[in-house]
């Protein structure tokens, strides 16, 4: 039988962010460059949400000479006041404790792409320093932090700014004790993933800059997915030059589809939630996909059908398809669509019939 020492003194208790830098990867996914650069969507993600909620048009992201990264957005800017229950600024209480935020039904967001309030603490854990800059209420706030998180300067006003402006400005250096394989950031990789968040997120521009080589790059997308599925089918043949996009918002649940056929033969399908992408598509994509295979989506391009609201995700699939398509299955089987201010229903046993009346 083993003996071995084993008691109460054998059982660690990690205070504050020391669990992150424990063990990193049940964090950030791993510390190679994948996870190196997870350290700036966390960052970025913060100034997404500020954007899904209204308040946000411009985030840029630097890669500074030093090998430092800073986000900068124009939200409404952490909050600087004294937390209640960690007498601590708001600002320290976001970016030293694990699981603080305004993701957790408290009013701060209704839709958010992080929903376990640990990005900007683990990014803190994670670096050398951290500084994060706050401009609010016509003052400008500063908070330093170093050596995995410790606050060396708490939050202070260290100038004043235009009433109007607002936002937080975040600068780190990741730790190489953390990231041994390498903390050099590539500009092609940031560049994917910022070009990708601003065809999710129409009309937010982002702005990418390398001051180490002086690349630029600006995204901003009026069109939001449609632009983005014509990036994705740039090289390709197309079938039929219009988009087919579907957007609409059913219990507080916003949904937009766009698509385009080619002349090839291989899919590709990308399923997004709050900006995340959702490798499994879940029943968002599977639902597009039977719709479009069922009434075989192809060319004819889309009609305006502003007029009519489905009462349904499933309907208001069927009722665009329908008019974008005269497809003989449809005609068959019909549907069903409910006029937008609720008071007159009816059936329509064509697509024809809804483009002849402009239903």
């Amino acid at each position: 039988m083993n003996n071995e020492h084993y008691d109460a003194s054998d059982i660690q208790v990690l205070e504050g962010l020391e669990a992150v830098r424990k063990r990193p990867g049940m964090y950030i996914g791993s510390t190679s460059s994948r996870g190196l650069h997870h350290l700036v969507w966390e960052i970025v993600d913060n100034a997404i949400d500020e954007a899904l909620a209204g308040y946000c048009d411009d985030i840029e992201i630097t890669i500074n000479k030093d090998g430092s990264v800073t986000v900068k957005d124009d939200g409404r800017g952490i909050p600087v006041e004294i937390h209640p229950k960690t007498g601590l600024s708001t600002v320290e209480t976001v970016y030293t404790v694990l699981h603080a935020g305004g993701k957790f039904g408290g009013g701060g967001y209704k839709v958010s792409g992080g929903l376990h309030g640990v990005g900007a603490s683990v990014v803190n854990a994670l670096s050398k320093w951290v500084e994060v800059t706050v401009y609010k209420n016509g003052k400008i706030h500063n908070i330093k932090f170093a050596n995995g998180g410790k606050t060396v300067e708490p939050l202070s006003v260290v100038g004043e700014c235009s009433e109007d402006r607002t936002g937080t400005t975040v600068s780190f250096m990741p730790d190489s004790d953390i990231f041994t394989e390498t903390t050099t950031f590539d500009y092609d990789t940031l560049k994917t993933r910022a070009r990708e968040l601003a065809f999710l997120n129409k009309g937010l521009r982002i702005i990418l800059m390398d001051d180490r080589d002086g690349k630029k790059d600006t995204f901003v997308y009026e069109g939001g997915i449609k632009e983005f599925v014509e990036y994705l089918n740039r090289n390709n043949k197309v079938i039929h030059n219009d988009i087919v996009y579907v957007e609409g918002v059913i219990d507080d649940i916003s949904l937009e589809v766009a698509l385009q056929y080619n002349e090839g033969y291989q899919s590709s399908i990308y399923s997004f939630v709050n900006n995340i992408i959702t490798p499994e598509g879940r029943w968002s994509t599977k639902k597009m996909v039977e719709w479009c295979y069922r009434y075989g989506l192809a060319t004819v391009p889309v009609l305006s059908y502003d007029y009519i609201l489905p009462d349904t995700v499933d309907g208001m699939l069927q009722y665009a398809t329908a008019k974008s398509l005269l497809n003989p299955e449809v005609l068959r089987e019909g549907v069903v669509v409910r006029s937008q201010d609720g008071k007159q229903s009816f059936k329509a046993v064509s697509p024809e019939y809804l483009v002849k009346h402009g239903k």
